[in-house]
C-alpha cells in the first residue's frame, strides 16, 4: 500500500491511478488518511464500491437488522420459499 500527500498526487495523478493497480494508494492531508484510491477490474467492483457507499442501502440494511433483532426475521428457508413463489408468479400486463 502506498500513501501519498494530496500534493503529491495532484502532481502525478497518473503514476499513482497506475500504481493503485497493485494497491490502493492512501491519500492524505495534513497527514490524515481522507481518500483512497483502489483498483476496480470491471463494472461488478464499481457496482460493490457504489453500493457499499449506499446511504439507501445502509438505511434498508440497518432497519432489516433491526427488524431480526427484535424477532421480527424470517427463516432463510422461509425466505428462499416465498422468493421462488415470487418469481414464478407472472407479472400483469399493463392496459395499453
Amino acid at each position: 500500500m502506498k500513501i501519498a500527500s494530496v500534493a503529491d498526487v495532484k502532481a502525478r495523478f497518473s503514476a499513482y491511478v497506475k500504481a493503485s493497480g497493485q494497491s490502493p494508494v492512501v491519500i492524505t492531508r495534513n497527514g490524515k488518511a481522507v481518500a483512497a484510491i483502489i483498483p476496480l477490474a470491471d463494472d461488478d467492483d464499481v457496482e460493490r464500491l457504489m453500493l457499499g457507499y449506499s446511504p439507501k442501502l445502509r438505511a434498508i440494511l440497518s432497519a432489516a437488522r433491526q427488524r431480526i433483532r427484535s424477532g421480527r426475521g424470517i427463516r432463510h428457508e422461509q425466505f428462499w420459499r416465498e422468493f421462488d413463489a415470487a418469481k414464478s408468479v407472472k407479472p400483469r400486463r399493463r392496459p395499453t
